[in-house]
């Protein structure tokens, strides 16, 4: 905690008054490779991933935006210190009505696409996710239930992980800063198509960060190598490509961090075949708009929900179970919830 708190410090007074561009990306070459090879001096599953999560992957790419004057870091006036922490540190995102949507216009968006009709709502608030999740970790058997029962469960336990730690932060956050922020996810379980839950749904902030440090230069790119109007249509759908790719290096090495085992690549292949799926997504959606066809979301969401199930069981959570990371996290968790349990029940017996 001392070296990210220092890093982003030297960052924050030092860093940033040099001009933006290659000199202040050069600047901040000693802050990357710390906080890349800061994982490796932890050994425990949860913290191991949650840091290279946070600090390796997100924090990172941040950076490189903010050496360019890009991206949450980067604002005129500068952001206070505290801020400028929280926001390096954490997957948060600041509210900003008048450039970020809300969910209702994004519900728009999604009732005039070609393929999807909009879903019925069905918000799980924060204490309740945290009840599914305390009840689905007591509930894990390795020894008396199939291991594809196990594998689906872990899917679920994975939402509410994630959900679960970027909701903490948020409150974290918005309780010492008093700032509003965006929700981390919104309801993926209803994602109608592969645009939309990987796109408007899951874990929105990594999302963002890769929307800026990868989809938006290659799009760029692509538009100038396809100079033809006609073709421009196209450009997105190497940078929607590219984007997967990136995504999927960056989860690869975050199981190499929790595993400490060679990657077997197969977290690379989840989100590259991902990315080529929704590729052919987007040109089908360009086929049936020339149609005027539609896909109900009663049809699209179980397909799409059942596509992500299959292939994360297949290619995404393997590489986690092979090397017993499952397990040693399930156990970790069992003992902060004991923990919390613990020191509910102190803190009623002493009312």
């Amino acid at each position: 905690m001392a070296i990210v708190l220092a890093s982003l410090c030297y960052t924050y007074f030092i860093a940033s008054k040099i001009p933006k561009g290659k000199l202040r990306l050069l600047s901040l070459i000693p802050i990357f490779f710390l906080f890349t090879i800061l994982p490796l001096s932890l050994t425990t599953v949860l913290p191991t991933g949650i840091t290279a999560f946070f600090i390796t992957w997100l924090a990172n790419f941040k950076l490189i935006l903010f050496s360019f004057g890009l991206g949450p870091l980067s604002s005129d006036p500068p952001k206070s210190l505290p801020l400028f922490i929280s926001i390096a540190c954490f997957p948060i995102k600041i509210k900003q009505n008048d450039k970020y949507p809300s969910h209702q216009n994004t519900q728009k968006h999604i009732n005039s696409s070609p393929i999807l009709k909009a879903p019925p709502k069905l918000p799980l608030n924060f204490p309740t996710k945290v009840l599914l999740f305390a009840l689905l970790v007591a509930a894990i058997d390795y020894k008396h239930v199939h291991p594809k029962i196990v594998l689906g469960s872990y899917c679920c336990l994975l939402y509410f992980l994630v959900d679960i730690v970027l909701g903490l932060c948020n409150a974290i956050v918005r309780a010492t800063l008093g700032i509003e922020l965006e929700l981390p996810s919104d309801e993926p379980y209803f994602s109608t198509s592969l645009q939309d839950f990987w796109g408007r749904r899951w874990n929105l902030m990594v999302t963002n960060i890769l929307r800026h440090t990868i989809y938006k230069p290659i799009r760029s790119i692509s538009a100038t190598v396809l100079a033809n109007q006609q073709k421009q249509k196209w450009a997105p759908l190497p940078a929607v490509l590219v984007t997967f790719i990136v995504s999927g290096l960056m989860h690869e090495l975050t199981f190499f961090y929790t595993t400490r085992v060679n990657p077997t690549w197969e977290v690379t292949c989840f989100f590259v075949l991902h990315g080529v799926c929704l590729v052919v997504e987007l040109w089908v959606k360009n086929v049936l708009l020339a149609r005027g066809c539609w896909l109900h979301w009663a049809v699209a969401g179980p397909l799409t929900i059942g596509f992500v199930l299959v292939t994360a069981n297949w290619l995404f959570l393997p590489p986690l179970v092979r090397n017993g990371a499952d397990i040693k996290a399930v156990e970790e968790c069992k003992v902060v919830l004991k923990l919390l349990k613990d020191k509910m029940l102190w803190t009623l017996k002493s009312l």
